[in-house]
């Protein structure tokens, strides 16, 4: 039985991401949480660090982007430099079909990987350094 929610086309159409959809992707990244704040507003978070924002009423999604994909992204329509941290390159979708469903998904994954690579605790693979031998209590020869 073919199932519309498993596919992601429909009659030849994309289908658009929505709430759900978006709540299980960023949700599927490592140590991703989600809160929700400021009335409406469900945040996804690595380390504390929020890199993505649905916002649940009137729905919009926000992201953080390199400088190069902000430009190329704040000349389409209904995606503008988001209120009160666009000067840091962070773009709010007004609409949650203002990108395909591919691209927004490389778009979220991107905003986890730049937040993630500064949050406290990272959450990279780096093996640990090995315990330094002066601290064993061995005297060394």
């Amino acid at each position: 039985m073919f199932s519309l929610a498993s596919s992601a086309r429909f009659s030849g159409k994309l289908i658009p991401m929505n709430v759900d959809s978006i709540r299980d992707y960023c949700l599927a990244f490592p140590q991703a949480t989600e809160k929700l704040q400021w009335g409406d507003a469900l945040c996804f978070k690595v380390g504390g660090k929020t890199f993505a924002v649905l916002g649940l009423d009137d729905l919009r999604l926000t992201l953080k982007c390199s400088p190069e994909r902000f430009a190329e992204l704040i000349e389409r329509e209904d995606i503008h430099p988001a209120p009160y941290v666009g000067r840091y390159k962070w773009v709010m979708l007004a609409r949650l079909d203002a990108l395909g469903s591919d691209e927004l998904k490389e778009s979220i994954r991107l905003s986890y990987e730049m937040v993630a690579a500064k949050a406290p605790g990272k959450t990279s693979r780096k093996k640990k350094k090995p315990a330094d031998n002066r601290t064993s209590g061995k005297k060394r020869a």
